[in-house]
């Protein structure tokens, strides 16, 4: 680790945190409806949906309206991936996608994971490209976006029983804050290089004679949206270590700044729709704090090494550099890792398969806590809003008082979903793991043997679970069996998770706002902070710790041992 790198990291979280607290803000103004500058635009869409934008649903309603909304784009990207060969926009001539991967990838981008078990300059049109996953990097954000907002709408009344509008939600997420911000990010990444372009693909002769094909496509403004919308998705198989998605430092750089932006604005907006701004600025410091533990400890493993190398003799001043760019640096390959992993976003910019055992473990480790560190674009809030719940919980028993939060008890009910909600990750990525383990047909796709190939299993289920979708490598992932488990996966841990945080709202809403007394434990400071850090840890820890065990932990004491895989 070098000074230069930490000071990398600082200006890259610094800029984060600056446009956050703005963007916060803004986004609060649009979820009250109070930006109109495309009020023309936005109407058009409600005329042509028969939407009635001031008709408020319940959260029954709401929750309806947004698995109907997802279930249609399923369908539609479906049957747009399995026809694509008969479709225009097809300069390379590819063929429909076959059923189990189409099946995969259309649950994959529809529930804002974009885990891809093909390549995308191999297999994808431009029009499924630009049509089928960039639509869905947009609507997958929004509908996360929309659902954040219901649920804080719930702690802002008592005794009400809507919850706002889903399709005026998505609507003006989509509008006001994906789309502006996409253009401009956009129109950044095509003047740092990246192409924008309906063209076919290029032939070039190298140096030596030989022919190469160089991929081309519109690539700069899905890779704004897939970081702005947390999805990750990348227009090439290798993501942003492809030269033409993370042509620089600075781009790479833009992009950690795309995908953390939003979700720490997601929080801070959280405050001023409540009425109380540090309510949001306690959990942006908690999410910040897991970021910079997160780097730290990847930094910190990749740089010191490979310890067999540095008992060969070898030279360690550029510590484990296998699998990463030297463009970028342990630096900004640590901070990229950190957040994308810890912001469900799916991208990456360097080869976890190639990391050390304990640098592996961390982005892993960052995806089980659940994915709010600082999460996806709005399933960070909610996510986040649910160990919030649990906490003054715990708060509650050890200070004998009904816990409240933010004026609302919480009661039961509401810790029995909350329980539930987070049951259905531990439940999902050990259960589908534990089953392809002992499979013949799933242990077929398991590249490296030991405790290694145990951990590219369980990172597959824990990326799909959690709506992460990043690969840690190693793994053969587009066969029948994993094409359709990782999909069921998916599908769990987007939609099993939101249901019950949905009726979570709609208990909340329902009951009245309390006004905070003597006896009231304050949930803006930071020993709320702090006992909201422990819950979020304690609860990874019981669940994965003995998986994590077996996989990682196990590799890394080996490692020293003299043993590799």
């Amino acid at each position: 680790m070098t000074l230069l790198g930490w000071a990398q990291i600082a200006l890259v979280l610094a800029a984060i945190i600056a446009a956050a607290i703005p963007l916060g803000r803004y986004i609060a103004a649009v979820a009250a409806g109070r930006v109109t500058f495309l009020a023309p635009v936005e109407r058009a869409f409600y005329v042509l949906g028969g939407i009635d934008p001031g008709r408020g649903m319940g959260w029954r309603g709401y929750t309806l309206a947004m698995l109907a909304a997802n279930a249609a784009g399923f369908v539609l990207l479906y049957a747009l991936l399995r026809l694509q060969g008969a479709l225009p926009l097809n300069p390379q001539g590819f063929d429909g996608i076959p059923p189990w991967l189409a099946f995969n990838t259309a649950i994959s981008f529809v529930t804002n994971t974009n885990w891809q078990a093909y390549s995308g300059e191999a297999a994808m049109s431009y029009l499924s490209q630009m049509a089928g996953l960039a639509v869905q990097n947009f609507l997958s954000a929004a509908t996360g976006m929309a659902l954040a907002l219901a649920l804080c709408r719930a702690f802002v009344a008592g005794g009400v029983s809507e919850l706002g509008n889903f399709w005026a939600d998505l609507v003006r997420m989509t509008l006001y804050v994906l789309l502006p911000l996409a253009i401009l990010v956009g129109a950044a990444f095509v003047a740092m290089g990246m192409p924008q372009t309906l063209s076919a693909y290029v032939e070039a002769t190298t140096l030596e004679g030989a022919t190469q094909t160089i991929p081309l496509g519109p690539v700069a403004f899905q890779v704004a949206i897939k970081h702005l919308g947390t999805n990750g998705g990348g227009f090439f198989g290798v993501n942003s270590a492809h030269p033409f998605e993370g042509p620089s430092a600075l781009a790479t750089s833009l992009q950690i700044w795309a995908h953390q932006v939003i979700p720490f604005a997601m929080a801070l907006a959280f405050g001023h729709i409540v009425g109380d701004r540090r309510q949001g600025l306690a959990l942006a410091a908690v999410m910040l704090g897991f970021v910079v533990a997160g780097t730290a400890a990847i930094y910190a493993a990749e740089a010191a090494g490979n310890p067999l190398h540095l008992a060969a003799g070898l030279d360690p001043s550029q510590g484990n550099m296998e699998g990463k760019e030297v463009r970028f640096g342990q630096a900004l390959v640590a901070l990229f890792t950190a957040t994308t992993t810890g912001a469900s976003n799916g991208a990456v910019n360097a080869m976890f398969d190639s990391f050390t055992p304990f640098g592996g473990l961390v982005p892993l480790f960052l995806i089980q806590l659940g994915e709010v560190l600082p999460g996806g674009a709005g399933s960070g809030l909610y996510g986040m809003i649910v160990f919030v719940l649990l906490a003054v919980f715990v708060a509650g028993l050890m200070v004998g008082r009904t816990p409240e939060y933010l004026g609302k008890k919480v009661q039961a009910r509401e810790i029995k979903l909350a329980m539930l909600a987070v049951l259905v990750l531990p439940a999902v990525i050990l259960g589908f793991t534990a089953v392809s383990l002992v499979l013949p047909a799933a242990i077929a796709s398991i590249q490296d043997a030991g405790p290694h190939g145990l951990t590219e299993m369980l990172y597959a289920y824990s990326s799909a679970a959690g709506n992460n979708g990043s690969a840690f490598g190693g793994l053969t992932a587009d066969t029948p069996w994993l094409d359709t488990t990782l999909g069921i996966a998916m599908a769990l841990g987007r939609f099993a998770y939101v249901v019950p945080v949905m009726a979570i709202a709609g208990a909340l809403a329902a009951k009245p706002k309390l006004a905070a007394s003597a006896g009231t434990f304050p949930t803006h400071g930071p020993l709320f902070a702090g006992l909201l850090a422990g819950v979020i840890l304690i609860l990874g820890g019981l669940q994965f710790m003995p998986a994590l065990a077996l996989g990682p932990i196990a590799e890394h004491f080996l490692l020293f041992a003299g043993k590799t895989f």
